[in-house]
């Protein structure tokens, strides 16, 4: 079964004068994350012998629930996956595909929690972002989903290190141009990815950010959700839930209510 992930983008002023300049580079994807859970339903084997045939007859009809739920999850992915390859795909198909993908593996999910534990695992990597329908925002603002994203953006996370390890860039052909370091925790039960940015690095310069930067400056591009900046505002982080993550593609929803979906790449 197929699983996919997403990216966040977030870019941060370090000096007042440079605000302008930077926002011509800097975007935020604040990506939430509703991880992909496969569930098979199992009879219960020490079932009281006169409620046998009942149980055994509900769990034929949860098997064929969970059947059709993965043929349904199945089909939104090859959409999804030829969308990452070919860029070519309808882009209504593909946010069709994205939102049926949301509902049904949020359905999955609450069937097995195990899954989220596979999902960490299969977020470890390097993805580029293929397709966004921005912000609720953005969305607004220019009457419309955004689809393709154009520009080489990657997102990275290392699930060995501890605390575990996030990275956003923005590349010109091979070339780095922008990216963000920072760290990130996994809920397992809610299958939320929260995270924050602490460095910049531009043209190759690392800078430290303060608190708060990265999310006031993709609040005033449009690109990323104000209410980040709310969030850090009380300590807390910016978020993503995942939808689902393996070894081809990734989808998610950020915090702003942006859908995404990324295509798994080697190391940048």
């Amino acid at each position: 079964m197929h699983a996919i992930q997403c990216i966040s983008y977030s870019y941060s002023p370090f000096i007042t004068k440079a605000n302008n300049t930077l926002s011509q580079f800097i975007i935020m994807f604040r990506l939430t994350g509703i991880l992909v859970v496969l569930f098979l339903s199992e009879a219960a084997a020490f079932a009281p012998l006169q409620n046998r045939a009942q149980t055994s007859s509900s769990c034929l009809a949860a098997s064929s629930t969970s059947t059709n739920v993965d043929t349904e999850i199945s089909d939104c992915l090859n959409v999804l996956n030829k969308a990452a390859e070919s860029r070519a795909e309808d882009p209504e198909l593909v946010f069709d595909a994205l939102t049926k993908l949301e509902k049904l593996q949020r359905t999955k999910a609450k069937t097995d929690p195990s899954v989220a534990t596979n999902m960490l695992s299969a977020l470890n990597g390097c993805w580029r972002l293929v397709f966004t329908t921005g912000t609720a925002d953005t969305q607004s603002k220019i009457k419309g989903k955004v689809n393709y994203f154009p520009l080489k953006a990657i997102q990275s996370f290392d699930t060995s290190e501890d605390p575990m390890k996030i990275s956003n860039g923005i590349y010109i052909g091979n070339f780095n141009v922008l990216q963000f370091f920072g760290d990130f925790d996994f809920d397992l039960k809610k299958r939320k990815l929260e995270f924050d940015f602490d460095t910049i690095q531009i043209l190759g310069l690392k800078i430290p950010l303060q608190q708060g930067q990265a999310a006031q400056l993709g609040a005033k591009s449009g690109l990323g959700s104000a209410g980040n900046v709310e969030l850090a505002k009380r300590n807390r982080q910016a978020f993503f839930n995942w939808i689902s993550a393996d070894g081809t593609i990734a989808t998610a929803r950020g915090g702003g209510g942006g859908l995404a979906l990324w295509k798994r790449v080697d190391d940048e």
